[in-house]
């Protein structure tokens, strides 16, 4: 795991990197089947995302509690978190309607393109694993299965409660810190997602009642508590059992292929219905030629995913730590 950073004395190069770090998740959050977790295996700053995030405990208290505010930051890593965030809204915000347009009009080919990024990185963290056996290809094929029926699970109704949506965040969140599984798609099984959404919308324009604003606040709450909670579950497994772990977030990441596989098409009783609320079926390609543009988007995507992480390594290796 990479040691812990004084982020007060950090450059601002290195505050313009976890920006853009934080960019590149928050597009690839807008994808569905996408998680912002594989963009920061990818990018190197998984594991002190989960080791930040897990700081938040009873030291992190005291030390707030005892007004240390630069021990309290430094301990928390609040200068990378800050960046992070920035560059996740950052990314969410300028890239939605970007993304919104291809996903409506060009879906087999950024289909097609993140594909190529999501295996490359998954054969790239494969590389930081100190070798192979018998047990963690086993992980890598429970991780891939549990990703492929996640994926392939029918979209759940289920009522928008208190105790839902509490619960719901919960999951929610531990599956989008998670590399290969959405955390939007987790709230579209469950049958949540379209409540959630609504009730947000209606944020900015003063539109939420008090039932509204209770439901909002518990599943900030489930957020909140379930990434608290399964963050320092996933910082034990990194550390005490780092390949194993890394071995399942691989089989994840791999699993996730399905829901982004490039020949799919809305069925025809969602095919007019917004992008979100659609229900797409998978199709083996009957033109060859765009079978072969599909498959070069995805060779190109994932050579320049290798090409960025060899710049990386040969211009700016100590970036890897930072």
């Amino acid at each position: 795991m990479n040691s812990q950073q004084n982020p007060q004395r950090s450059p601002i190069r290195y505050d313009l990197l976890n920006w853009f770090r934080g960019l590149c998740m928050g597009a690839a959050d807008i994808v569905p089947g996408v998680s912002g977790g594989t963009i920061a295996l990818l990018l190197g700053h998984y594991e002190r995302l989960v080791t930040a995030i897990s700081h938040v405990d009873a030291r992190l208290l005291r030390l707030l509690r005892t007004r240390r505010w630069r021990a309290a930051a430094e301990y928390l890593d609040l200068r990378f978190l800050i960046a992070l965030a920035l560059g996740i809204g950052t990314g969410i915000v300028a890239l939605a309607s970007l993304m919104h347009y291809l996903l409506e009009h060009h879906l087999p080919g950024t289909y097609a393109v993140f594909s190529g990024l999501v295996l490359a990185s998954a054969m790239l963290v494969a590389r930081r694993m100190h070798g192979w056996n018998s047990r963690r290809m086993l992980l890598l094929a429970v991780g891939a299965l549990l990703a492929w029926r996640l994926c392939s699970l029918t979209p759940m109704h289920t009522p928008l409660t208190p105790w839902t949506a509490f619960l719901a965040a919960m999951v929610a969140i531990c599956a989008m810190i998670l590399p290969g599984i959405s955390g939007a798609f987790v709230l579209l099984l469950l049958g949540v997602y379209h409540p959630v959404t609504e009730l947000i919308k209606g944020l900015p324009h003063g539109e939420v009642t008090l039932e509204g604003g209770v439901l909002i606040v518990l599943f900030a709450t489930g957020c909140a508590t379930g990434l608290l909670l399964f963050s320092r579950l996933l910082r034990w497994l990194l550390e005490h059992r780092h390949d194993a772990t890394l071995a399942v977030l691989i089989g994840l990441m791999l699993g996730s292929l399905y829901r982004i596989w490039p020949f799919q098409m809305a069925t025809p009783e969602t095919a007019s219905l917004p992008f979100k609320q659609r229900a797409f079926e998978h199709h083996w390609p009957a033109d060859g030629g765009e079978a072969l543009q599909l498959v070069g988007l995805a060779v190109i995507a994932g050579v320049a995913t290798y090409a960025l992480e060899k710049i990386a390594e040969r211009f700016a290796p100590e970036l890897q730590s930072n």
